[in-house]
């Protein structure tokens, strides 16, 4: 039986710079070394379904889940840009208390939003954004009462 999510996994260009935004705009913690493994890692080749891979990697946590950080030095990453309707994962969401102080903040700090905060039917409010890389980040506030569902607890 599956009991929750444990992390999502990103690749960016610049470690340093992804491990700044994550640990300092947002707030996580770094909670891994910088790790890394190198060309002629057959586990790693096997399981990436790559050949040659070489990386480094950090884990962030961020409220209830971890963000796991990859900078690959082999093979060459392509540079392409998600869209919101585009296949696979499309933005990660984080549950803020206040977000109109939490956007304020982001974007003093130079994070980049498609907009100011709207709210949903319900009363939840949220906006998009983006992380350094172009990744899509959603900042959501959900009141008492409303529809929009939340996990009171990490499950166990």
């Amino acid at each position: 039986m599956v009991a929750g999510l444990h992390h999502v996994a990103l690749s960016t260009p610049d470690l340093e710079r992804c491990l700044s935004f994550y640990c300092g705009a947002l707030g996580g913690k770094q909670v891994s070394e910088v790790n890394s493994w190198h060309k002629g890692n057959v586990i790693a080749d096997r399981m990436t379904r790559l050949k040659d891979s070489a990386a480094r990697y950090a884990f962030v946590s961020v409220g209830n889940v971890f963000l796991e950080i990859f900078e690959f030095s082999s093979p060459t990453p392509n540079d392409q840009s998600h869209r919101a309707c585009d296949y696979g994962l499309v933005h990660l969401s984080f549950v803020v208390d206040d977000i109109h102080a939490e956007y304020a903040r982001l974007k003093a700090a130079g994070m980049e939003f498609n907009g100011s905060p709207v709210e949903f039917e319900d009363g939840s409010i949220f906006t998009y954004g983006r992380d350094p890389d172009g990744n899509i980040i959603e900042l959501l506030e959900i009141p008492t009462g409303a529809s929009t569902p939340i996990i009171q607890e990490t499950p166990v």
